[in-house]
């Protein structure tokens, strides 16, 4: 969190440099994360290339992104549930499925969109 009292630029440089400490933690210690990240250089360049418009393109990068985005969140979940204790949770073990079921959809949505826009140009 930003110290109290930064205003103006110094507190949004602040913010990115946490935000960059966020990720190179979900880098170092998150298998799943270098696994979404690799596929994400792969497909994010590729929905920019196979993309026929901006909206097509747009369709194509934002779910990979939110892949990412919802595996961010799901590690932070994990970590705090982790943090609180060892012993088995019924509530830490339900917010942790909850976690990866979100991922779960995120990828599943990712696969109908770019299905969807691929399928699309491939019928024409």
């Amino acid at each position: 969190m930003a110290k109290p009292g930064r205003r103006g630029i110094a507190r949004i440089v602040a913010a990115a440099g946490y935000s960059w400490k966020g990720l190179l933690a979900a880098f170092r210690h998150e298998a799943a994360f270098r696994q979404e990240l690799g596929l994400a250089m792969v497909l994010l360049p590729l929905g920019i290339w196979l993309g026929e418009d901006g909206v097509q393109r747009a369709l194509l990068v934002i779910p990979v992104l939110l892949v990412l985005t919802v595996e961010l969140l799901n590690s932070a979940v994990e970590a705090v549930v982790d943090r609180a204790g060892d012993e088995w949770n019924d509530l830490a073990g339900r917010a942790k499925d909850l976690g990866s079921a979100a991922v779960f959809v995120s990828l599943v949505l990712l696969v109908v969109v770019w299905g969807l826009v691929l399928g699309e140009r491939l019928s024409v």
